[in-house]
Parts: structure tokens; C-alpha cells; sequence
């Protein structure tokens, strides 16, 4: 006689759920209650809340300091996040393509970076710096910002590429296509979703980044550091509607990433013009 044995049922969802909601509620929280006091009719940040006004918004966009601050964190995070994208696109090929004598400590020391405490990153690049006699700048900002964006591009795009199969590669190859055919027609639209997740986590990283920012910067301020010289100062809901509108765009930038990230694995979907060959 065959029995039929019943799944599992989960016991106390409620408890999860519970905890579920208090871990969320303790990350977030903070960050909703900085939402409220950037539209709290109040020139002190803090709460009652009095009423909504959009005047610290108003403010923030009227201040000279804040904009041209604003546009020095879109200069660094732009051209960190196209260097760190181009070497984690070299640096993923070199781990999967080729073998060589050191490859795993490679992969170890590009990861190395972002698990080192943003403090230790910061004083060793400036240690180089100095003894390389340079004057810190946008220019130093922009390398620091490479180092611990590397990590995050090379993991997404090298997470990728082992998928690809390289049988697609070698019949592009057999029918006659020179290698900048096989990677335009044939690997790219195969990872260009993982390149374009990689950049967007990569620039979202460099335009919120301030502890290796504080140790690389000279006379020009990014967003977070101008942000940072006030709150030593004096705390206003100015700084809270800046702040609220980093967060949201910083996180449709993260939303987007994982959109692209998820359309690139979805099942079915065809590579490009590598589905031709």
C-alpha cells in the first residue's frame, strides 16, 4: 500500500513574517523618517511634523555650492565608472578565456578592495599619492573610486561570461568571422546586460561614496563630501531634501541594474546576432 506523504507545512509564518517586517522596518525606517523632515514646514530637521512644503527642495536646486558640487560627483562617477567597466571587461576575459600562473590569487586581490574597510583604502591610496608627489584632485578621487568599483564589474561581468558557452565563439570563428566579429556579434550581446548592471552599480557606488573620498579630495567638493562639511556645521532640511533625492535616484539606479541583470538571464531569450550563426 503506498502512502502519500503531505508536504510540509511551515510552522509559525507568522513569526517570520514578524521578524521580516522588523529588520526591514530597522533598515528603512531611518531613511523614511529623513523623507518626512525634507518636507516638514520647519527650519529645524527634526520632528512634529508642522506641515509640507516644498521650499528645501527649492533651496537645495538655488544653491551654487550644492550644484557645482553635484556636478563634480557626475564628472567622478562618470569617468570611474567607465574605467572601472573597462578593466573589469579585460580582467573578466584575461580569468576565463586564458590560463596563467596566479590566476585565483588574481581574482582574490581584484575582490580585495571592497572588503577592505573604506578607511584602510582611503590612507593607503593617499600614502601612494604622496609618494608619487601628486596633488590630490578630482583626478586622485576618480582612481580611488576605480579601485573599489573594479570589484563590483569584474564580479558581474566575469559571473557572466563563465556562462557563455564558447562553442558559440568557435563556430563564429569556423564560418569566418575575425575575432572583433565573434565579440560584437557573438559575446557582447551575450554580456552586455551584465556590463550595463556592472557600470550602473559601479557609478551608483562612486557618486555615494565619502570615506575614501575624504582622504583623496583637494579644493573640489563632490555631492557627499559638500554634504558632510555641513552637517560639522549646521544640520538643516536642506541637507534632508538632498539627501532624500540621493537615495531615491541611487536607488532606481540599483532597481534598474537588477532589471537589466534579470532580463539578460531570461530563459529563451536570444544573444543578439550570435542567434543567426
Amino acid at each position: 500500500m503506498i502512502t502519500q506523504i503531505e508536504p510540509r507545512q511551515p510552522t509559525k509564518p507568522w513569526l517570520l513574517i514578524s521578524w521580516s517586517l522588523l529588520i526591514y522596518a530597522f533598515l528603512y525606517l531611518p531613511v523614511l523618517v529623513l523623507v518626512a523632515i525634507s518636507f516638514n514646514d520647519s527650519p529645524i530637521l527634526s520632528l512634529p511634523f508642522r506641515g509640507i512644503t516644498l521650499n528645501w527642495y527649492r533651496q537645495a536646486a538655488q544653491d551654487s555650492s550644492l550644484r557645482l558640487a553635484l556636478g563634480n560627483s557626475l564628472q567622478v562617477a562618470a569617468a570611474a565608472t567607465l574605467l572601472a567597466t573597462g578593466l573589469g571587461i579585460l580582467a573578466a576575459f584575461a580569468c576565463c578565456r586564458y590560463r596563467f600562473w596566479g590566476q585565483r590569487s588574481l581574482r582574490v586581490a581584484l575582490n580585495l578592495p571592497i572588503l577592505l574597510p573604506g578607511i584602510v583604502t582611503g590612507v593607503a591610496m593617499l600614502a601612494y599619492f604622496s609618494d608619487l608627489g601628486w596633488e590630490l584632485s578630482l583626478l586622485t578621487v576618480i582612481l580611488g573610486h576605480v579601485v573599489f568599483g573594479l570589484p563590483v564589474a569584474f564580479g558581474t561581468i566575469y559571473s557572466r561570461l563563465r556562462q557563455f558557452p564558447n562553442s558559440l565563439a568557435e563556430a563564429a570563428a569556423d564560418l569566418g568571422a575575425a575575432p572583433v566579429q565573434v565579440f560584437a556579434d557573438v559575446i557582447w550581446p551575450y554580456i552586455r546586460s551584465a556590463v550595463f548592471s556592472a557600470a550602473l552599480l559601479a557609478f551608483t557606488l562612486s557618486f555615494d561614496e565619502v570615506v575614501v573620498t575624504i582622504f583623496l579630495t583637494g579644493r573640489d567638493n563632490t555631492l557627499p563630501m559638500e554634504i558632510w562639511g555641513r552637517l560639522r556645521t549646521r544640520i538643516t532640511p536642506e541637507i534632508a531634501a538632498v539627501a532624500t533625492l540621493i537615495s531615491v535616484v541611487s536607488g532606481a539606479v540599483v532597481l534598474c541594474s537588477q532589471w537589466i541583470t534579470a532580463q539578460g538571464k531570461a530563459p529563451g531569450k536570444a544573444p543578439g546576432k550570435a542567434a543567426k550563426l
